[in-house]
């Protein structure tokens, strides 16, 4: 079949002028505000010490992309809105993205193709004949973790890490392929451990397992390196049902880290709520609105737990319908009360969800690697872009309603500026549109990441 190689689009103009458009612009980008990621980057810290987490082994005489900038080029590229490395086959003559990428001669020297790049992804642990590029995971487990801690001025009195899972659903034939019978679709389920905004883990697991699965792990090694820094710091976990285990709370009990975990539903519960949800359904006829009465008590399994613990419950008269939730927790009643730690504690948990999104809006979903290695790279990497876009909204945007903003919002407004580049001996010249409408906020953010 002829393929169609058009240049020249004409499109209908005022009175009789035509339009006419050409791909002959020149050296130009779409991508202006890469300059403030570049620069939050420099803030952090942060390419530099994740190329680290990489062990080259290639022959340094041969090398014409090093690791570092292969790594920037892709973290940049996921924050910019490029999922596919197919993409990077026209995107690396772009010489604003080979500036800060960190090319010595941007727009002379073209950054790595599609193939060079899926070699990074597509490392492995131990080097051989055509991948040797290899990813030390635990490395860039650590600094996630680092980021975190800091990105605190000072030590914070308490902390809480959420926990959640979500799918990712699979349309090959990727190892560790599994049919989840919740999501309905074959998938993986990554474990996500996030405090507040920052990610501290995103781990790749197989759908076959339980949502907790490798949750203790996770847990223990970011407590244990917290801790280092932090000794004094209260620690809480936060999930839903799926991570009320008693191997994880017992290990929380050992340990001094407190939990707030939901609580599932059973006959023995709503039996223990009976009077609670009587004076429930009594003020919901009363008023005719929702009502709803906190109480709590101890409970404990007949084989699954070790020991008894707390659960707050919330019994809720809905209009034709109970409404009851549980939660377990360590906290104290005196320190939090029944209905506080239920709507302030638990229920905020509810933020996590935005958070997850923010991993997908940055292509963590992008699993169609066939080994799980490959598709744990690229989550780590999407990770990072989250980490990036993240302290730029952190540190750039913040006194700004930009501060709350989501990634997506942030690449759409601050990261999509029309740019002209003019590469002279002595310095790069970006001339950025002159009607793009939040110039006010770009100086904002060039000013609040100056080093």
């Amino acid at each position: 079949m002829t393929e169609c190689n058009q240049s020249r689009f004409e499109f209908a103009g005022p009175e009789r002028r035509q339009v006419v458009a050409q791909f002959d612009g020149g050296v130009m980008s779409s991508d202006g505000g890469a300059l403030l990621l570049r620069q939050t980057d420099r803030r952090l810290n942060l390419l530099g010490r994740a190329a680290a987490c990489f062990d080259d082994h290639r022959d340094p005489l041969l090398i014409k992309h090093p690791v570092e900038e292969l790594l920037a080029q892709r973290v940049y590229g996921l924050a910019l809105g490029y999922e596919d490395l197919s993409d990077h086959d026209q995107l690396r003559h772009d010489p604003l993205l080979g500036l800060v990428s960190g090319k010595q001669h941007p727009g002379e020297e073209p950054l790595a193709g599609k193939s060079t790049l899926n070699r990074l992804e597509l490392s492995t642990e131990e080097p051989n004949r055509y991948k040797k590029i290899c990813c030390r995971q635990e490395a860039l487990d650590e600094l996630l973790t680092t980021l975190f801690v800091e990105a605190h001025p000072r030590p914070p009195k308490s902390i809480v890490l959420d926990l959640d899972a979500t799918d990712m659903p699979l349309h090959g034939s990727q190892e560790g392929r599994f049919f989840h019978g919740y999501y309905k679709a074959y998938c993986y389920l990554p474990l996500y451990i996030f405090s507040g905004e920052h990610v501290l883990c995103a781990r790749l697991r197989t759908a076959d397992k339980d949502a907790a699965a490798g949750s203790r792990e996770e847990v223990k090694r970011i407590v244990e390196q917290i801790r280092q820094s932090w000794p004094r710091v209260q620690i809480i976990l936060r999930a839903d049902s799926g991570f009320c285990r008693d191997e994880l709370m017992s290990w929380c009990e050992e340990n001094k880290v407190d939990y707030v975990f939901g609580l599932a539903r059973n006959e023995r519960l709503r039996h223990e709520i009976e009077e609670a949800m009587t004076q429930a359904g009594e003020q919901q006829q009363a008023t005719g609105k929702a009502a709803r009465v906190f109480t709590e008590f101890e409970y404990q399994t007949r084989e699954s737990w070790s020991r008894a613990r707390r659960v707050v419950a919330k019994a809720e008269q809905l209009e034709g319908k109970e409404n009851a939730r549980f939660v377990v927790t360590s906290l104290s009643a005196e320190e939090w009360p029944a209905q506080r730690l239920y709507e302030q504690m638990y229920c905020a948990r509810g933020e996590m969800e935005n958070r997850i999104k923010e991993q997908l809006w940055l292509f963590a979903d992008r699993v169609s690697a066939a080994s799980m290695r490959a598709n744990q790279v690229r989550l780590s990497m999407a990770a990072l872009a989250y980490v990036l876009v993240e302290g730029l909204r952190r540190l750039g945007l913040r006194g700004t309603k930009w501060a709350r903003a989501q990634a997506l919002t942030i690449r759409a407004r601050l990261l999509k500026i029309g740019a002209r580049i003019r590469i002279t001996v002595r310095k790069v010249w970006i001339s950025l549109a002159s009607s793009y409408p939040l110039q006010r906020v770009f100086a904002h953010a060039w000013g609040q990441l100056r080093c």
